[in-house]
């Protein structure tokens, strides 16, 4: 597998980053595929930013990649940022910039996912990948939050039905295209 560049990566620390707690980074064995669900960046910085925990922080992946490629880093490598339930303290998350099911994420009639995801995007995810993959030892697999969130609520247009909480990357994520460019395999299935 050829290695691309290292991205660049601009910080943008969010204004807790300081009360997020602190881990070796040999801790880190998990990188989690993401995308917003949101309409652009400025709004996924907007979201990020708001504070929904007693600790004075809020829900954040480590990375964000705009459709134009560019890498954000929000959260740096050795804080835990608050991505996917019952993983955080393991895991680098990267969120890609995408609508998803915005803005009726839990509606049983929008459940599709048909933004594709920018060739600029995807070159810019795989080659930060490369870069985590070398930069973290410990680091061994990738994943999708649905991989791992795979839980139901019911539905905001009907309670009586049940959709998934979590889809993302979704079904426009080319997961065979980008596995075969990252040392990192796709986590198993629990």
């Amino acid at each position: 597998m050829p290695t691309v560049p290292a991205p660049t990566i601009v910080d943008q620390p969010l204004p807790y980053v300081g009360k997020l707690e602190r881990r070796p980074l040999e801790q880190i064995d998990l990188v989690v595929i993401h995308c917003t669900e949101l309409p652009d960046l400025a709004t996924a910085r907007e979201y990020g930013e708001r504070v929904l925990y007693d600790s004075g922080t809020g829900n954040s992946g480590h990375y964000y990649i705009d459709r134009d490629g560019s890498v954000l880093r929000y959260v740096p490598e050795d804080r835990i940022a608050h991505h996917v339930r019952g993983h955080n303290a393991r895991a680098i998350g990267i969120e890609l910039v995408n609508r998803g099911r915005w803005p009726h994420w839990l509606d049983s009639r929008h459940q599709a996912m048909d933004e594709p995801y920018t060739e600029a995007q995807l070159q810019a995810l795989v080659a930060l990948l490369q870069a985590l993959a070398h930069a973290l030892p410990a680091l061994r697999h990738v994943a999708g939050h649905e991989d791992l969130d795979t839980g139901q609520v019911p539905a905001s247009d009907d309670p009586t039905r049940q959709v998934r909480r979590k889809l993302d990357p979704g079904p426009q994520f080319p997961w065979r295209r980008v596995l075969e460019q990252v040392p990192l395999p796709r986590l198993p299935a629990a």
